[in-house]
This record gives C-alpha cells, sequence and structure tokens, in this order.
C-alpha cells in the first residue's frame, strides 16, 4: 500500500471512527435518560410505600392515643366520683393528687394527638402529591418505552454496522500505521491531522519548520510534534477569482 493510499485510508478511518462516536454518545445518552427514568420511577415507589407506611403507624398511634383519652376522661369521672365521696382531708388530697395528674397526661396526649394529626395531613399531602408525579412518569414510559426501545435497537443497529465498517477499514492499513492512530485516537478522541500552512489544525500548533518542508515535499505520514496525531500535508484548495470569471 502507497502511503497516498494510507493516507486516503487513514482519512476514511477517520471519518468511521468520528460517525461512530456521534452514534455511540447518542445511544449511552439514550440508555441513561431510559435508565434514569426507571430509577426515578423506582424511587418514588419506594418512597411512597415508605410513606404509607409512615401514614398507617402515625394513624394507629393517633388512634391508640384517642382510645388512651377516652380511658383517662373515665378515670378522671371515677375520682371526681372519688373526691365527691372524701371524708378526710388526706383522702380528698390523694384524690385530687390523682385527679391532677390524670387532667395533666390527658393534655399531653391531646397535644400529642394534635401533633399527630399534622404529621398525617402533611404525610398525606406529600404521598398525593408523590403518587401523582409515579403515575405521570409511569405513564409516559408507558407510552414512550416502546419508541425509546426501538431507537436504540436502531442505534445498536447502525453502530455495530459501522464498526464492521471500522474493522474492514483497519484490516487495509498496515498494522504500524493503525497503531500509531489508535492509540492517539484513544488518548485524544481523534488520530489523525492535516496540515496546509505548518499548523496543525488538530492542535493548533506550528510545526517545525523542517518537518512541514519535508511534508510538503513528497506524500508522507508523520507525528506532530505537540499533540502526537498522525500528520500529513493537505493541498490548499484553491479558491476561484470571481473577477477572473467576469
Amino acid at each position: 500500500m502507497t502511503i497516498v493510499e494510507q493516507i486516503s485510508t487513514l482519512e476514511e478511518l477517520a471519518v468511521a471512527d468520528a460517525e461512530l462516536k456521534v452514534v455511540g454518545e447518542e445511544l449511552a445518552n439514550e440508555r441513561a435518560s431510559l435508565s434514569q427514568r426507571k430509577s426515578t420511577l423506582r424511587a418514588l415507589e419506594e418512597r411512597i410505600t415508605k410513606d404509607r407506611a409512615h401514614l398507617v403507624a402515625v394513624e394507629k398511634l393517633k388512634t391508640d392515643y384517642i382510645i388512651e383519652v377516652r380511658t383517662m376522661m373515665q378515670q378522671v369521672d371515677h375520682s371526681r366520683d372519688k373526691m365527691n365521696r372524701s371524708r378526710t382531708e388526706r383522702e380528698t388530697n390523694a384524690v385530687t393528687r390523682e385527679f391532677e395528674e390524670l387532667r395533666k397526661l390527658m393534655r399531653d396526649r391531646e397535644d400529642e394527638i394534635g401533633k399527630l394529626s399534622t404529621d398525617a395531613d402533611s404525610a398525606r399531602q406529600s404521598l398525593d402529591s408523590i403518587e401523582a408525579e409515579a403515575k405521570l412518569l409511569a405513564s409516559e414510559l408507558g407510552e414512550n418505552e416502546g419508541a425509546i426501545n426501538t431507537k436504540l435497537g436502531m442505534l445498536d443497529a447502525s453502530f455495530a454496522a459501522k464498526s464492521a465498517l471500522r474493522a474492514e477499514i483497519v484490516k487495509r492499513l498496515p498494522s504500524i500505521v493503525f497503531r500509531r492512530y489508535d492509540q492517539v485516537r484513544g488518548k485524544r478522541g481523534s488520530g489523525l491531522a492535516q496540515t496546509t500552512d505548518g499548523t496543525c489544525k488538530a492542535c493548533h500548533m506550528s510545526l517545525p519548520p523542517q518537518l512541514f518542508h519535508k511534508l510538503r515535499r513528497e506524500p508522507m505520514l508523520e507525528q506532530c510534534p505537540s499533540c502526537a496525531r498522525v500528520i500529513y500535508y493537505q493541498a490548499p484548495v484553491a479558491i476561484a477569482d470571481p473577477a477572473a470569471k467576469a
């Protein structure tokens, strides 16, 4: 294979690699987007399960406290009856202490019931909001997942076809040339560069004059001293003079 043919093949390979990069990035983005939506839905469903359990626990505790308050009310009535039947100051004082302790416990429980009611209302509102969000996301996934999977299939097929084309191009290159190109491509994203005026078009650094003149004299492949890309000379495209046509 002549140097001119190697340059032409490297150009084909650079184009194939650029196309593979575009398709690969789009494929990765689509997969990441779908995965993120599913992950978000799972997180919402886990949150819903957790919040429902919390709400059930709050409502149960609230019910237990209400029952406890009702029992205390009965005890308060019983203490009041005992107070009315007290015959000595000692009995009256004992019943009074019992009465006040019960009333304090009742106030404490009523405060707790109020806090639990607020907590339950807040949890219920949050749960409604999260359930609505999960329902909307699940609906969107249901409507779009088929189209997304179809697109992923098309991108997979395109990536496989372009990969096969790249493999065929690589077979036509001398192994040493390909290894040099691919090593730099792996580090910098591209492995081929042109120069028309003494500047590397990939890294925009000036080439040593001796190297540039060498590249201009005859077709050859060298490496840019700055970015290490495989570099070759490309004659500048002549621009037609409109005045000459006139």
